[in-house]
């Protein structure tokens, strides 16, 4: 297997009560699991094979592109959290989301409003361009900014399985909550 899902850098229930351990359990350990086994199933002996996890996300589309996207965006959201980590951005990501939004409450409150209004399931990203211009994007299903050109920062999930076990239907109540959990010290390195 080229492929293998990564261990999570802190406990199945550190993120409590944002997101339970049997959540994390599920979401992490099962879904996210079936997502890079059915990937490493559908790249053997094929040209893409040989390809990075982000060169199949832009090269490939169907049923690969679903399950290299929804592996690579699984890893990239739940590394983004620690307990105990940076609550709010610092340095230069602090100034371009005070530039570009208002202030980092603004944002909170458009990112949050883009996840909740995405119809049925999918991503909510921030994201940089070459030029370190941000961008607010929903996509359904498996989305990836990397297929607009787009570098990934930050993401919630807002497929039912992200929330459903801890939150029910609440899914404003879930992306509300996460922002407990978000490093932003990881974010920044993702911007720089």
């Amino acid at each position: 297997m080229k492929y293998n899902q990564p261990r999570l850098p802190y406990p199945v229930d550190a993120l409590q009560p944002v997101i339970s351990a049997r959540t994390v359990d599920f979401h992490y350990g099962k879904h996210e699991k079936a997502y890079i086994d059915t990937l490493n199933s559908l790249i053997e002996g094929t040209e893409y094979a040989d390809m990075s996890l982000e060169e199949i996300i832009v090269k490939s589309d169907g049923k690969l592109f679903n399950n290299a996207a929804q592996a690579w965006n699984h890893i990239f959201y739940f590394f983004q959290f620690a307990p105990d980590g940076l609550k709010e951005p610092t340095g230069r990501l602090k100034e371009k989301i005070d530039e570009q939004f208002g202030s980092f409450e603004e944002f909170k409150k458009k990112f949050e409003e883009a996840g909740a209004t995405l119809f049925g399931s999918g991503w909510v990203w921030l994201s940089c361009d070459d030029k370190g211009e941000l961008y607010i994007t929903q996509g359904g299903n498996a989305s990836n900014p990397m297929t607009d050109g787009l570098r990934p920062l930050l993401t919630f999930d807002v497929w039912e399985h992200a929330y459903y076990l801890d939150y029910q239907n609440k899914r404003a109540d879930y992306l509300h909550r996460l922002w407990d959990i978000v490093d932003w010290d990881i974010i920044g390195i993702r911007y720089s």
